[in-house]
């Protein structure tokens, strides 16, 4: 069961991360500052996240993410500068769980969660830029609200219980890779959709 735990905290920074890495960070410095999520020992080296600095960069950061969240194409560029920040995020988050391990488990480590950050961050970048394609700018604040409450959520339960957190974040995961591939090709039928209609358009032109 310890094992579990482990994993599922470790599996819950990694998921969490791609979906809003700076959120995930205020809100474990908070929780370890406020004495609101007593670390045992075997998550002490979580501490670090309680410096008032990292709570302060965090919260900013966080703020920032907030608004340009909800900005249609502003979003999926935000989402296309952290797509090289979250991975590394997530996987330095999920090394503070995991402890210190043999060096070549660590490596192994750092990459099994900096790919479940990658895969969570694809999904949201992908369906971002999805939402991007529709006219009007409702879509991209109720799904930017929503991905906040996720993260939120999927704080408290990996706060309160990690064994179940790490089945909860398996199955997130599961679906985040079957999803981000459904809405690729979404997104791929659609601009070869928009390329042909191009084309017809400028053969139509150069007719007339």
């Amino acid at each position: 069961m310890e094992t579990l735990s482990l994993l599922g905290v470790a599996l819950g920074f990694a998921t969490l991360s791609g979906i809003n890495l700076y959120l995930t960070t205020f809100l474990a410095g908070m929780a370890i500052r406020f004495n609101w999520l007593d670390l045992a020992e075997k998550y002490e080296s979580l501490a670090i996240l309680a410096n008032p600095w990292i709570i302060g960069v965090a919260g900013i950061l966080f703020l920032l993410e907030f608004f340009a969240d909800k900005i249609p194409w502003v979003d999926s560029s935000w989402d296309a500068v952290h797509t090289f920040i979250r991975p590394v995020g997530g996987a330095l988050l999920a090394l503070a769980v995991l402890g210190e391990m043999d060096p070549a488990l660590t490596v192994i480590a750092a990459l099994l969660s900096g790919g479940t950050t990658l895969i969570t961050h694809a999904t949201k970048a992908s369906s971002r830029l999805l939402i991007n394609m529709s006219p009007e700018p409702v879509s991209n604040i109720v799904t930017s609200l929503g991905e906040d409450g996720m993260v939120i959520a999927g704080f408290g339960l990996m706060a309160m219980a990690p064994v179940a957190a790490f089945f909860v974040f398996l199955t997130v995961v599961i679906v985040a890779v079957w999803l981000s591939r459904k809405t690729i090709d979404v997104i791929r039928r659609g601009l070869t959709a928009m390329r042909n209609k191009n084309k017809i358009d400028t053969s139509n032109m150069d007719i007339d």
